[in-house]
């Protein structure tokens, strides 16, 4: 100890006695280590229900000493949420005595002895948490228990000061230290220093901290680990003890305010660019201060001189301020008397120069409330400033605030209830009712309604009481720390506040005179405890002492105090009736006798009333009501039941009932309540019945019948009224002279989720979550009507005029309700997902609603029915996040905006027809966010702004300009928590917002310096807020229905005629230039916005960006006038400079997409568009295509390898895509076969069954088309990422590609090429149907036309080369080619269909000789046409379904539908039928039409092609396949096979004859390699299989396939027999990985939730469960051969298994010996992952060059391929990636890698060199992919798309 420089700069105390080797350290009890997720290290667990029983003591022996001299302490740990620990320091000073300083969250206050200080610790908790907000309403902080989210805490202890204050004695060094249960501790160290944990190594740099200053940052192996971006205040607790700044004894050890800013003295140089401020605090706020203030991170210094702020925000920019966290006032009382004392009791000084304000918080004087937690929101101040000035040291203008203040304030409460609807009380008087509304106290006149409030609580009152005279009321909030208060009633003030230090207070009750109070809760044990109080001085200022306190084990359901005796309570509960009894500090009690009624549930007592309180106690009765029915008389004075009487209901004679009901037989009627007057007794019952007894109960003589169970009865002290309330939220009275009832409130019983307002009416409906839609009158409160729903009521919006309101519902059902009539106009049910937006245009013409799938539906409001215009899917956000008011219309009904189709995109839209008008996208303002911004809530401000407001993720709301998209201005942390909802005024004057439980009012132009008010009162989050249609109210709900006065002062008409609009316009540059561009929409100039310029430098860190100046450099000379923020000039000091001369702002840009076809700004365009019609929807056929649906899109960055240098070659492509309509070809005369499959068509040569591939498409492929010669084909596939679809005219024998067209803006519905081949056709689809005609030889658009309606198909004339025609939506097309020279025309003609066959589609065409031509109809209707004549003159029905495919040869038509019927019809008699007039059927003719054959196939037949004769053709069905048809012998043969729906694992076998696949259908399919032809398919039935694998042996015969299926079943199929030969069922969830060992001797599966099961592929049996994954799902297992002794164990084979979580576990297994060891555990870091999908899967596998090497990616830091090395134990190679991979796979061959992705690339890359190339020959994201055993051939798989690849190496 002598020399003491090894301490220096710190000691690791662990490490200094090594403690995990426990010789110089000793543990006791219940003592781990774990690795902490949140740390990233391991740390020690202690463990114990007694702390002194589990400890870590060091040094281990008490005669050894540490012997650390540091002054300072540091202790790093954590305690455990609800357990108390202890932390004991010996500390031995220099005159040798030894002192032990012990902290413990179980002392409750100081203690101090010459050897022994006891410091209470108080528990801090995670930031916003309930527990800090309950815990900054307590005067000394909350000691007790660790709440459930108390962080990590860094505790420094100053030795040398805690023992110079309180023992005055100086320290001499650190003799032992003892850590005892329950907590989780990282470290200890003692130092010198004073060092800073928030502040890190590259922080303390540049702030020039250092060691010799005696600061510095906390060393790197004491740290907590910090997220990139994160603040360490944000994650953890920083507490300093004794605190700096002050030398008087403190008694608590408890976090202080990470941010302090009042301290103005100090000579050292700050570490911090923070400003500080002086704060000059009055006698009450500094009673309220925490005691420890001044435990603070980072330490803010003031600087020693005034700075000059250089970096000033431009104009309209808004400041944040954040207020002091420990300026919150605590003191009750003195917030009664001053309510505004946050306000006004901190000034400022001048010397301080910033500008901080405190919480801008009001609750009216009479109901005068701080809601703790919420008060520490942030003011923000807009200050206009033109250009950047200096800023004074004094302020010269007095703050200007929003006025009035307060300008709302709370009117009325509809709601009761919350915790509980058993309180409700009389006053004295009997004019008013108390009753609780969640956590608002409400005392209502019962003959006006009028309500009053006692605020206060932070959590809902569960229990009432009044004094005898009822001018003291008390009352209870539940949750795990009760607070009672105590209230002035008649004053409305709070007398006193105080804790109980329990859960769950059930029950409060005063004594007659006020002088006691008796409380029932729960212990920290669940015990039941009892506290009786003196409250005799509370209306005196006095205090509230405890009286005394019991603990029991009974059971207590209501308490009362006796009226006539202070000391004497009665309680009652499940089986038991007890007296209790205050004498000597003691409370007593004893139990009534029961007997045979002992185990009787009882639920209230009441003593009887009416005598005097003087008279003898022996003369007391007392009643009490059960569950069961009974009602007890019990004798007080005897302690015995005096008389039992039962309520049974009334008995109903049934046959077979013999039996009668007794006494004590027969179910009795539970009392919930009983109350006696002098001279009646009421009882409340579950049968819903209040009834009237005499106090002999011979008979009722008044009852009263409620909605629900009456669960509170209380007769007035005149016993001339009974209040009764029932569970399902209803309170009313029962006047006893007129025998009438009086309803005095109805309330929800769960979550109002939404509402609107019907301003004419003064109505207002409601939805909640309790299942029931109501309407309410405004000012009577009482409710109208009552709508019940068996599914829940989402969103509400009231017609703007007339008595209807629309309701959307959870099952996504819309509802029009006639409110006069109460009955259900119209039922809409176009939505599948939540409802979560409903409203009406303001003109009334349309209602719109969306719903959670991101459908958008637009309905005619001027009409009863209610009628769908229009129906739009993936245009709004799915998710629930911006219910119930995701619809905004503008108040000139123009326009309809909503966040979507992304949460990241708000979309503007033509309110009459749903075209999108304007796409802003608000996720990339910040860029400097580590995290996307996203969009929750939109509104309109009045039409005259043009703004549109958005409230985001980031607690912003940004001002948007609804004619360009402009980001005008924006304001940041709005609220604590995320806004929820947000409405303009009418005048544009103010903004309301509401986040969590607080509301708030703005000033619209944010030019004030106090922008806003914030008031609270919600117990729960609010739902929505708005204003009344009259602008003088304010609606705002959550838990329950809050109407607020709006006061704001009228508009003054001197004032407001100087438009501020105009001002700013003067001000704008005013030239403009026609070639200038800025982003995304067209300007007043004219001239279109294409792409927004890039800043010049970076944007500047402004909360705000008015862009009411322009960079003339930077976007032209553009007059930008109409988009200038209405923001009034302000004048601003001289700073001697010319303002022209300053340099402009930098402005910020929202990314703006302009739509196809739509200018908002340009009239004349926007009337062209109009003219065209509305956006058609999706036809009602299947003929028509579809595109399936992906979300995955090509990386265009990808680059093809050169031809000829490929590493590998599409050698087949296995399938045909079923979602192609007319996507086969086939010419029998020249050979070809043709179809497509994803992006690529095959060719195939059927006499030798190999392929050539015609590769140029990037999407799935829609239709072919193949000329008269078959020398050309042609194919169409929509464009990537948004562009025109694509058309490629192939040379079939050369495989080359000789045109494309890029032309329709949709897919393409039909392609066709004429008999002659001069002309070429191709046909839009339905969102653009028109038709193409293109000249054969150059490819050059002739002519086209654009139809009235979507087109189905379409088809040359095979005899006139000028004739072709179309069917669709319409009707038939008749079209004639008219050349004129060069120029060509295509003249068409309309024919709608015969009226006989009624309101179709018409599907398919083809022509019949010269003259007829056939089309079909989606009802199964064939309809005979003459060209000519161009009409109908024969129809039948040729199928119950719709048919999409028809060919005609000679007398021969096939028809073809999606009843999955192929028929041959015989039509020669059609020639002898002449046209006429009238349509005839073929009965009516007497036609003779033939059904020759018909056959069956496996799907819904989409394209066909046959020979000339009929006679054979090949047909492909929407199930993947394309059959062989020969109708001579009516057969059909399988040619191509695939599967329908996703493909969901592929694997070869090991001799790799054959390969198999499974897909999501259940189907398990084995195909042979060489052919590629399916052998065999295994289908199980409503399940979907999700991996397969071979068995170690493939000899013919024991050769078998294994496969996981989604209901947790392994199935065993055996290929030789074709059959299954066992199923397994080892898991209960579904199987997501399955592989045969290495030697076939077990099957290794592995279900979602991580377990992986080992079972014997012989008997069936699972062998063993591994569940070290347990949690998340397994995404691979891989086995290989491999000797483990190179690894230290036993085992003859390796296995591996990757999880979800990014782990790889590594197994050692000898299965014959039953071995299997765990060889490594490998966990890969990555940050959290906030995308829409799930994280990119966890891949992992044996290299097979060398298996110590396993190779993995997945989800991480960086998207890489990373080679662990299983002898090295460590990462030995990476390899960068471009994207995530989506599947791996290694080949054994030339080390090649195949990694596959979401952006549709396949990547071969070399593992030595790092080589790659990238293929793109699929149309969807990859999803597995897997080398061949030899490495010769590769397969990959997209969705459905198989493509079988040839290896040649890189």
């Amino acid at each position: 100890m002598a020399f003491k420089g090894w301490q220096h700069p710190y000691v690791n105390i662990f490490k200094h006695v090594r403690v995990e080797d426990w010789k110089r350290s000793a543990k006791e009890g219940d003592v781990s280590t774990y690795m902490n997720k949140t740390l990233k290290c391991s740390v020690f667990q202690i463990r114990g229900p007694v702390p002194a029983n589990s400890y870590i003591l060091l040094p281990k022996n008490s005669n050894q000493s540490l012997g650390l001299t540091g002054r300072y302490f540091y202790l790093l740990f954590r305690p455990t949420p609800g357990k108390y620990f202890v932390v004991h320091l010996d500390v031995s000073a220099e005159e040798g005595q030894v002192v032990r300083i012990s902290l413990s969250n179980m002392f409750k206050e100081f203690k101090s002895t010459p050897t022994w200080l006891q410091f209470p610790f108080l528990c801090g908790a995670a930031k916003d948490s309930v527990y800090e907000s309950t815990a900054k309403s307590a005067k000394h902080g909350l000691v007790g228990p660790a709440p459930t989210s108390v962080r990590w805490t860094c505790l420094m202890l100053d030795l040398q000061d805690t023992l110079s204050i309180y023992l005055n004695r100086c320290y001499s060094h650190l003799k032992s230290v003892k850590l005892c249960a329950n907590m989780a501790v990282k470290n200890m160290f003692t130092t010198d220093l004073l060092l800073d944990p928030g502040v890190s190594f590259s922080e303390a740099k540049l702030m020039g901290l250092a060691s010799s200053q005696g600061t510095g940052p906390i060393p790197r192996e004491m740290s907590f680990p910090v997220p990139k971006g994160a603040s360490w205040h944000d994650l953890y607790d920083y507490i300093r003890f004794p605190s700096e700044g002050s030398k008087l004894p403190f008694d608590s050890i408890q976090k202080g305010n990470p941010r302090p800013e009042a301290r103005c003295v100090s000579n050292q140089r700050s570490p911090i660019r923070e400003e500080s401020c002086c704060v000059t605090l009055s006698k009450p706020v500094q009673d309220c201060v925490s005691l420890i203030q001044h435990i603070t991170t980072p330490k803010p210094l003031p600087r020693t001189q005034t700075p000059l702020v250089t970096n000033i925000p431009e104009l309209g920019v808004v400041s944040t301020h954040q207020q002091d966290g420990w300026l919150n006032c605590n003191d009750d009382q003195h917030q009664q008397e001053s309510p505004r004392s946050i306000s006004h009791q901190v000034t400022f000084r001048p010397p301080c120069d910033t500008d901080d304000r405190g919480v801008h918080v009001y609750v009216h004087p009479k109901n005068s409330f701080s809601k703790h937690g919420e008060e520490s929101e942030e003011e923000f101040v807009c200050t206009p400033v033109p250009h950047p000035v200096h800023l004074s040291q004094s302020k010269e203008n007095k703050q200007q605030k929003l006025l009035p203040d307060p300008i709302l304030r709370l009117d009325r409460i509809i709601g009761f209830g919350g915790a509980t609807t058993k309180c409700a009380l009389w006053t004295k008087s009997g004019d008013a009712v108390v009753y609780p509304c969640h956590a608002i106290i409400v005392s209502m006149k019962i003959s006006s309604n009028q309500q009053r409030f006692f605020i206060g609580h932070t959590d809902k009152v569960s229990a009432l009481a009044f004094n005898g005279n009822t001018t003291l009321l008390a009352s209870a909030q539940t949750g795990n720390h009760s607070v009672v208060r105590v209230w002035n009633y008649h004053k409305g003030t709070c007398l006193a506040m105080f804790r109980i230090h329990a859960h769950s207070l059930s029950s409060l009750s005063f004594s007659h005179s006020g002088s006691i109070l008796c409380g029932v809760g729960k212990d920290s044990h669940s015990k039941t405890m009892v506290v009786v109080w003196n409250t005799l001085n509370v209306n005196k200022g006095g205090e509230v002492t405890i009286l005394a306190k019991a603990h029991t084990d009974v059971d207590i359901h209501t308490m009362k105090v006796a009226f006539f005796d202070d000391t004497r309570m009665v309680s009652c509960g499940r089986d038991n009736v007890r007296l209790w009894r205050v004498r000597n500090g003691m409370l007593r009690s004893c139990p009534v006798s029961l007997g045979e009624y002992h185990s009787v549930d009882f639920t209230d007592v009441a003593f009887e009333e009416g005598n005097s309180s003087n008279q003898c106690v022996d003369d007391r009765t007392l009643f009490a009501s059960s569950r069961t029915g009974y009602i007890f008389e019990i004798d007080y004075s005897r302690v015995t039941i005096r008389n039992v009487r039962r309520l049974l209901p009334a008995q109903q004679q049934h046959a077979n009932r013999r039996e009668k009901w007794t006494f004590n037989t027969g179910p009795g009627i539970a009392i919930n309540s009983i109350s006696v007057s002098s001279s009646f007794c009421c009882t409340g019952s579950e049968d819903g019945f209040l009834r009237l007894w005499p106090l002999d109960f011979s008979a009722v003589f008044l009852e009263a019948e409620h909605e629900g169970p009456v669960s509170l009865v209380s007769v007035s002290s005149d016993s001339l009224q009974v209040l009764a309330s029932t569970s399902t939220g209803n309170l009313g009275y029962l006047d006893m002279s007129s025998r009438g009832y009086n309803t005095l409130m109805r309330s929800h019983t769960d979550t109002v989720l939404g509402f609107s307002v019907d301003g004419i009416r003064r109505h207002l409906t409601t939805a909640s979550a309790d299942g029931t839609v109501r309407i309410w009158n405004m000012d009577s409160l009482h409710q109208l009507y009552d709508f019940v729903s068996e599914d829940c009521p989402c969103s509400v919006a009231f017609h703007p005029s007339e008595q209807v309101f629309s309701c959307g519902f959870s099952s996504g059902i819309i509802r029009v309700f006639d409110i006069p009539s109460a009955k259900l106009l119209v039922e809409h049910k176009q939505h599948r997902g939540e409802v979560v937006g409903l409203a009406f245009s303001p003109d009334g013409e349309f209602m719109y609603s969306a719903d959670s799938q991101g459908s958008l539906a637009l309905y005619s409001a001027s009409e009863e029915d209610h009628n769908v215009i229009r129906v739009v899917c993936n245009v709004v956000a799915r998710g629930t996040e911006c219910a119930p008011d995701a619809l905004a219309v503008s108040s000139d009904s123009r326009s309809l905006a909503f966040v979507g189709p992304s949460e990241y995109i708000v979309t503007i839209a033509d309110s009459r027809s749903l075209d999108e008008l304007l796409h802003v996208d608000v996720s990339i303002l910040d860029i400097e966010s580590p995290r996307l911004d996203s969009a929750l809530k939109v509104c309109f401000s009045p039409a005259s702004t043009e703004h549109l407001l958005v409230a985001t993720s980031a607690n912003k709301i940004l001002w948007v300009s609804t004619k360009t998209g402009r980001l005008l201005r924006e304001v940041s942390k709005v609220h604590k928590h995320q806004c929820s909802s947000l409405a303009v005024s009418e005048d544009s004057r103010f903004l309301l917002t509401a986040g969590h439980n607080a509301v708030k009012v703005w000033d619209y132009n944010m030019q004030l310096d106090i922008n806003s008010q914030m008031f609270i009162g919600h117990s729960q989050p609010i739902h929505q807020v708005s204003f009344t249609p009259d602008q003088l109210g304010v609606v705002s709900v959550g838990d329950a229905i809050f109407l607020w006065d709006f006061l704001a002062h009228p508009v003054d008409s001197s004032t407001d005629t100087c438009s501020p609009l105009r001002l700013s316009c003067i001000s704008a540059p005013k030239s403009v230039q026609p070639d200038a561009e800025v982003s995304g929409v067209q300007l007043s100039s004219g001239m279109p916005r294409q792409t927004a310029p890039l800043p010049c430098s970076p944007p500047p860190q402004l909360d705000i960006n008015a862009l009411d100046q322009v960079d003339q450099g930077a976007l032209g000379s553009l007059s930008i006038c109409d988009d200038t923020l209405t923001t009034p000039t302000v004048p601003v000091p001289d700073t001697g400079s010319d303002p022209s001369s300053d340099p402009k702002p930098t402005l910020s840009f929202l990314k703006v997409t302009e739509m196809d076809n739509t200018s908002p700004l340009n009239t004349n365009h926007m009337d062209a568009i109009a003219l065209k019609g509305k956006k058609p929807v999706r036809p009602d056929c299947y003929r028509h295509f579809i595109p399936r649906f992906k979300t995955s899109t090509l990386d265009q960055a990808a680059v093809a390898p050169q031809s000829g240098e490929e590493g590998i070659r599409l050698k087949a492509v296995i399938g045909y895509n079923g979602n192609g309509r007319g996507n086969m070809v086939w010419s029998p005369d020249q050979g070809l076969f043709a179809y497509s499959c994803g992006c690529v068509v095959v060719v195939e040569y059927l006499h030798t069954g190999s392929q050539k591939h015609l590769q140029g498409h990037s999407e799935e492929i829609s239709c072919l088309a193949v000329t008269n010669d078959a020398q050309t084909v042609a194919s169409a596939a929509g464009g990537s990422n948004g562009s025109r679809s694509l058309i490629c005219i192939w040379e079939v024998q050369s495989g080359t590609c000789r045109n494309t067209i890029s032309y329709h803006r949709g897919a393409v519905q039909s392609l066709a090429f004429s008999r002659d081949d001069r002309f070429f056709l191709s046909v839009g689809d339905f969102s653009e149907p028109e038709v193409a005609l293109w000249n054969c030889k150059t490819f050059q658009l002739l002519s086209s036309v654009s139809l009235s309606g979507p087109i189905h198909d379409a088809a040359f004339s095979p005899s006139a080369a000028n004739q072709l025609a179309c069917v669709g939506s319409q009707g038939v097309y008749f079209s004639l080619i008219h050349t004129h020279g060069v120029d060509v025309e295509l003249k068409v003609q309309r024919v709608t269909a015969p009226a006989e066959v009624g309101d179709v589609e018409l599907t398919a065409l083809c022509y019949h000789r010269d003259s007829f031509l056939f089309t079909t109809t989606n009802r199964g209707h064939v309809c005979v046409w003459d060209v000519n004549m161009q009409c109908c003159f024969m129809t039948w029905e040729a199928d119950e379904g719709e048919i999409g495919v028809l060919l005609c040869r000679e007398n021969r038509l096939l028809t073809g539908s999606n009843t999955r019927w192929l028929r041959l019809w015989e039509v020669e008699a059609v020639w002898g039928v002449k046209p006429q007039e009238k349509v005839c059927s073929v009965e009516d003719s007497g036609t003779m039409v033939v059904l020759e054959q018909e056959i069956m196939l496996d799907g819904t037949i989409v394209s066909a092609a046959f020979d000339s004769t009929m006679d054979m053709g090949i047909v492909g069905t929407t199930a993947g396949t394309l059959w062989y048809i020969n109708w001579s012998d009516n057969s059909s043969t399988r040619l191509v096979s695939g599967h329908k729906t996703k493909v969901n694992d592929v694997v070869f076998s090991s001799d790799e004859r054959h390969f198999a696949t499974c897909s999501e259908d259940g189907s398990v399919r084995v195909w042979s390699a060489p052919s590629n032809e399916l052998v065999v398919q295994f289908q199980v039935l409503n399940q979907a299989c999700g991996s397969v694998c071979w068995s170690a042996s493939s000899s013919k015969d024991s050769a078998c396939v294994a496969a996981g299926y989604s209901d947790g079943t392994l199935r065993i199929f055996r290929l030789a027999s074709a059959e299954m030969e066992m199923k397994l069922h080892p898991h209960h969830v579904a199987v997501t990985a399955i592989q045969y060992s290495a030697n076939g001797h077990v099957i290794l599966s592995a279900g979602k939730n991580g377990l992986v099961a080992v079972s014997s592929p012989v008997n069936g049996a699972t062998v063993r469960v591994i569940r070290d994954h347990k949690g998340a799902s397994i995404t691979t297992i891989q086995c290989v051969n491999e000797q483990c002794k190179t690894f230290g164990l036993e085992g003859n084979e390796m296995w591996l298994a990757a999880s979800a979580d990014r782990r790889v576990s590594v197994w050692a297994a000898d299965w014959l010996k039953d071995k299997c060891d765990l060889l490594d555990w490998l966990t890969f870091p990555a940050p959290a992952y906030f995308g829409d999908d799930s994280p990119p899967p966890s891949l992992a596998a044996f290299c097979p060059a060398d298996p110590s090497l396993v190779v993995y990616t997945g989800y991480g830091v960086e998207k890489e391929l990373s080679f662990y090395s299983l002898a090295k134990k460590q990462i030995i190679k990476k390899i960068a990636l471009p994207q995530w991979a989506t599947c791996l796979s290694l080949s054994c061959k030339s080390q090649l890698i195949a990694v596959g992705s979401k952006e549709r690339v396949l990547k071969l890359i070399k593992s030595t060199s790092g080589r790659f190339q990238d293929f793109t020959q699929h149309s969807d994201s990859l999803q597995t992919c897997h080398f061949s055993p030899s490495g010769k051939l590769l397969i990959t798989v997209a969705y459905n798309e198989i493509l079988l690849w040839e290896v040649h190496g890189l």
